[in-house]
């Protein structure tokens, strides 16, 4: 999983399906699968599509959790839905999505 600071984890080599979409990963800096399709609507979701892997997008999904939580946000409602996207676009394609004013990350079970 991702660390504190949105670091990708690395991206495990398992053997690849032949006929498998290959990307070269945004996060991971190297050709991984990609996406079986366009997760997200707009360019955003094109961009993703292109350039993001199926583990990166894991990562995300995760991530994702914590920023609905956090800022409390309705999936449902436009203005939710645009900070979402901001995002995606900062943990993608910037210098990784900034955590919440606050924020205390969950202690390790065990």
């Amino acid at each position: 999983m991702a660390n504190e600071s949105c670091d990708p984890a690395p991206a495990p080599n398992e053997p690849v399906k032949p006929g498998t979409r290959m990307v070269h990963c945004v996060k991971f800096d190297k050709d991984l699968p990609g996406l079986d399709r366009i997760p997200w609507r707009g360019e955003i979701g094109k961009r993703v599509y292109e350039s993001v892997s199926k583990e990166a997008w894991k990562l995300w999904l995760e991530h994702s959790k914590m920023v609905m939580n956090e800022y409390r946000l309705n999936p449902l409602d436009p203005n939710s839905q645009k900070i979402m996207e901001e995002q995606m676009e900062q943990f993608f394609f910037g210098e990784g999505s900034k955590l919440p004013e606050g924020y205390v990350p969950p202690k390790a079970k065990g």
